[in-house]
């Protein structure tokens, strides 16, 4: 649906400059404006065009098409939707209107660029449970999500934005539910492991979609399985802790609670967006585990919840995935993203009984290098046992 969107703009816009073209020529304006128009309008339209083509007939998803098709994308935008705004708003004699309406949108571009994209936000939640023992009440937990380290156009300082703002937060416990990388385990680098081996306190992570392999499009020379073992290898010597479709106990003052990680499917690939997924081995996950204590569970899809709220587990479910698809407005409390047109849950808290989903809207970008009003996300849980 997105992606039908995206091209109907395309193409859309593509008629408007052509139109505007031949208006320009029949009304024999100036040479040098309509070759003028002709040009920029062919460069940038083409933009889009030139991507895909590349993306078609390159052997592999390389770091530098990587950063050539967002950057690219990104200039698409800032110059081909403006002009196409002013353009239409001439056409009915508005032509204050269309420069201001065009300048507006411009402007939000490059605030969601330039600041949104890194303006780090940190929300509180409290989780209060009668299942929780006294040993965790005031146990501080923060969630990170979506880092997309391959993708971050200043990679060393965001990462040590997020890296000192969690720290600030003095938490027991960093959980970080999946995307870490964007295409693949080498993103990991001596110098990004070091930079993710200052967190002060332990970090537990699973998979996303983005860190199994499967957008390395040279399967023979990297298939998914060797991928993913060899990302495992470079989370260990951060010294954090990959949860592979397990549950672990975390203690605390002679109480226990326990930790799951769900590992993203690669067979999930192409269904990763729908709001109704097949049914999860979860009996894997929670094996030998309690179900009377309290229990945190990270899945990197959102829509496993509907699964875990069928179970005696997830107290507490953290996810993330949807970004808010990078692109959220929040007017007297009330969100409003395209997310909502694809998930049921897309952002923040949800209830169901004693079962509580927070879905982070992380801290990295996929396909743009902007956030339009979904601010990149560190949140702070507070667990409180009932008195």
């Amino acid at each position: 649906m997105f992606l039908v969107f995206v091209v109907t703009v395309f193409v859309l816009i593509a008629v408007v400059d052509f139109l505007h073209y031949r208006n320009l020529r029949c009304r024999a304006a100036a040479e040098w404006m309509t070759k003028a128009y002709g040009v920029c309008a062919v460069v940038t339209d083409l933009l889009p065009v030139v991507i895909a083509v590349t993306g078609l007939v390159i052997r592999d998803n390389s770091q530098g098409f990587m950063d050539f098709a967002m950057w690219g994308y990104w200039t698409w935008i800032i110059t081909a939707i403006p002009r196409a705004i002013v353009v239409v708003f001439r056409h009915f004699g508005l032509h204050k209107t269309g420069a201001v309406l065009a300048l507006a949108f411009l402007g939000l571009i490059l605030w969601s660029t330039f600041y949104c994209r890194t303006a780090l936000e940190v929300n509180e939640v409290v989780k209060t449970s009668d299942r929780l023992p006294r040993g965790f009440d005031g146990f501080r937990i923060v969630q990170l999500s979506d880092m997309h380290i391959g993708a971050l156009a200043n990679r060393d300082a965001e990462i040590r934005q997020i890296v000192e703002t969690t720290n600030a937060l003095h938490p027991d416990l960093v959980l970080f539910t999946g995307d870490l990388v964007n295409i693949r385990y080498t993103e990991l680098d001596d110098e990004v492991m070091n930079l993710l081996r200052g967190f002060s306190a332990p970090v537990y992570c699973i998979t996303g979609n983005h860190d199994v392999g499967v957008y390395v499009r040279d399967s023979v020379t990297l298939p998914v399985k060797r991928h993913i073992a060899l990302f495992g290898e470079r989370v260990q010597q951060m010294g954090w802790h990959l949860l592979q479709d397990t549950t672990l106990y975390l203690h605390r003052g002679g109480d226990s609670i326990t930790l799951s990680g769900v590992s993203f499917d690669p067979a999930l690939r192409k269904q990763q967006h729908d709001q109704n997924l097949p049914p999860t081995d979860l009996t894997k996950v929670y094996r030998e585990t309690s179900d009377s204590i309290f229990n945190i569970t990270m899945t990197h899809l959102p829509q496993i919840w509907e699964q875990i709220a069928t179970t005696p587990y997830g107290d507490l479910t953290l996810a993330g995935h949807v970004h808010s698809m990078q692109s959220k407005i929040n007017i007297f409390g009330h969100k409003f993203s395209p997310a909502s047109l694809l998930y049921k849950r897309w952002s923040g808290r949800y209830e169901q009984d004693f079962h509580t989903l927070y879905i982070n809207d992380g801290t990295g970008y996929v396909g743009f290098p902007m956030r339009v009003g979904a601010y990149p996300e560190i949140t702070l849980f507070i667990l409180k046992s009932c008195e």
